[in-house]
């Protein structure tokens, strides 16, 4: 009795941690967009988001950050879980953990203000404080795991046949990766920071489906069993453990 009913509690668990790894991007994304587009002096083509960490309402983005971060770490276990038994249970699930703890530090080290925002910033600022350097590394520590996350479930992906998926996360990986270099540059062009934000786009969005295709393989809630493509693909993974 209690083995039969442990399962579904882990699969429910299991279930619910990868939840968190489906809506942190839609958060992340729709909060920071909601504050670029009304907050005083932000310009999208300019301003990077970290910078709504500052200001009087800087706590917004800064909350943002620590509560997306709590979210990626919790899809990151749920990732880990069920992929326990198959390839990529590893270092698939710990780059994805790596990559919360980064905007954890994010949003505790503040980036400094800078091009004119907040508003009475000056626009040729150039000091940086300590907090905006560990800033600055949490973030960039953050990102290049992720991009390696994008190649190791691509490398999954590729062994299980999924030719599809592993296309898309090595294209997601090199892109957010181009978008990061372009906007680490420091140059602060309009196309550089534009392009970082449909990075930051991207890569929410292949979270959210890595975390959504791996809920695929999971039993319903009404007990029914996973579709059987699913199953083969998880026979596969045995296989291919050796």
């Amino acid at each position: 009795m209690k083995t039969a009913t442990s399962k579904p509690s882990a699969e429910n668990l299991t279930r619910a941690l990868l939840v968190c790894g489906v809506i942190a991007g839609p958060l992340y994304i729709i909060v920071a967009l909601l504050q670029a587009l009304t907050r005083e002096g932000f310009d999208i083509t300019r301003h990077e988001v970290s910078l709504l960490s500052n200001g009087d309402v800087g706590w917004i983005q800064i909350t943002n950050f620590l509560v997306t971060g709590l979210l990626v770490i919790a899809g990151a276990i749920g990732m880990q879980r069920k992929l326990r038994s198959s390839r990529g249970r590893d270092w698939g699930p710990i780059l994805v953990g790596v990559y919360g703890l980064g905007l954890i530090g994010a949003g505790i080290f503040v980036a400094d203000p800078s091009l004119g925002f907040p508003p009475g910033t000056p626009a040729d600022v150039a000091t940086i404080s300590w907090h905006g350097i560990l800033h600055f590394i949490c973030g960039a520590v953050g990102f290049l795991a992720l991009i390696a996350a994008c190649f190791v479930f691509a490398r999954r992906f590729a062994v299980l046949g999924q030719r599809g998926w592993a296309v898309y996360s090595v294209a997601t990986g090199v892109l957010f990766f181009a978008a990061f270099f372009g906007v680490a540059s420091g140059q602060s062009q309009s196309w550089s920071v534009i392009g970082f934000w449909i990075g930051v786009v991207l890569i929410w969005a292949w979270i959210s489906s890595i975390s959504v295709r791996l809920m695929a393989g999971l039993p319903d809630p009404g007990g029914n069993q996973a579709p059987s493509q699913e199953s083969h693909i998880q026979s596969l993974d045995s296989g291919v453990e050796g």
